[in-house]
């Protein structure tokens, strides 16, 4: 459904009335001319890390290269997102394509798995219950959870909020892990192409890092550019809505107050949009997910205003405040596992 089907159906509701205003504005309008931009430098800087990576050759001045790659490999993570939410192209199929070549052959990342669990997670943002990002499997999000974990998340759960930095280095191969886990569900739609797609990348990269690394540096370089991939991952989505209220069953919200009051906005200039891919508009994301992302600083002020002018609590603060949250939470989660 889209934004304005949506709002039609929920003509006369607050979120209704917000995006008729964001649809007036022109807002929800495709910028080809950004994306056309953005995709250039993305792909310059992608290829000229691979290109700088084979000049440099067998030295352990690699391991800045791997550092070079780590963010060119988020940078082209945070295009398969725009492109999973339909923000660079009207066409699902172009879409779909170009989320399989960006996601599963440049990165590794199953675009159809991931695909699926960001929309969960867009339709019930922090809910214990439906949204997979705060599925207790290793870390807690409330007290609830923590009273019922079990294994890995009772023992991490204690001192989470320590922990959490040094397990966002294994994010990256966790995605590869989860995408590659993906391949037996016979819901996943196209598994042929997403697993041909998935092997073809993890024979090109480490056919490339073997071919040009002996082994002992080879796998040094591996374990410094996936470590620092999923840090600069899990940076730019856990700002946005950790330490916000966690939402259960017994929480009765409408969509505007659903996506406002469990979503954090992150301040900062063109320097933390570029970043963190223009996610730290978060709460205009959450409420026009399909909006490109050159758009959300224009929408932002007409969302806060409103949300102000109706008495809906806008969230927002810097990059290192965000982290601060996140972790306090973390910490206030597990309380009932320490003093167990």
């Amino acid at each position: 459904m889209t934004v304005l089907d949506t709002a039609r159906a929920e003509r006369g509701s607050d979120f209704a009335r917000l995006s008729r205003r964001i649809a007036q504005a022109g807002l929800l309008d495709k910028r080809p001319g950004y994306y056309a931009a953005r995709i250039g430098l993305v792909s310059a800087l992608f290829a000229g890390g691979w290109a700088v990576f084979a000049a440099v050759g067998d030295t352990w001045w690699q391991m800045p290269v791997a550092v070079l790659l780590a963010v060119a490999f988020a940078q082209v993570t945070l295009l398969a997102h725009d492109l999973a939410h339909g923000q660079i192209s009207r066409s699902r199929r172009t879409s779909r394509i170009a989320g399989l070549l960006v996601g599963n052959l440049a990165v590794g990342l199953s675009y159809g798995w991931w695909m699926d669990k960001h929309t969960r997670h867009h339709a019930n943002p922090n809910h214990e219950d439906h949204d997979p990002d705060v599925s207790p499997e290793v870390l807690i999000w409330s007290e609830r959870q923590a009273a019922a974990a079990r294994g890995v998340a009772r023992i991490v759960g204690r001192w989470q909020a320590f922990l959490f930095f040094p397990l966002l280095t294994l994010e990256g191969v966790n995605l590869k892990v989860s995408s590659f886990r993906a391949l037996r569900r016979p819901s996943l739609k196209n598994r042929r192409t997403e697993g041909l797609l998935l092997g073809a990348h993890v024979l090109a990269y480490l056919g490339a890092v073997f071919l040009v690394l002996p082994p002992g540096k080879a796998l040094v370089f591996l374990a410094v550019h996936q470590a620092c991939y999923g840090v600069y991952l899990g940076c730019t989505f856990a700002p946005n809505h950790k330490g916000m209220p966690v939402l259960t069953a017994e929480d009765e919200l409408d969509f505007l107050r659903r996506q406002v009051l469990t979503s954090r906005n992150v301040r900062g200039g063109h320097l933390i949009t570029t970043a963190l891919g223009g996610l730290n508009y978060q709460i205009e994301h959450h409420l026009f997910p399909s909006m490109p992302t050159a758009n959300l600083r224009r929408a932002q002020p007409i969302v806060r205003d409103y949300c102000r002018s109706i008495g809906v609590d806008y969230a927002e603060c810097g990059l290192f405040a965000s982290w601060g949250q996140a972790l306090r939470h973390l910490h206030e989660a597990g309380r009932p596992l320490r003093r167990s």
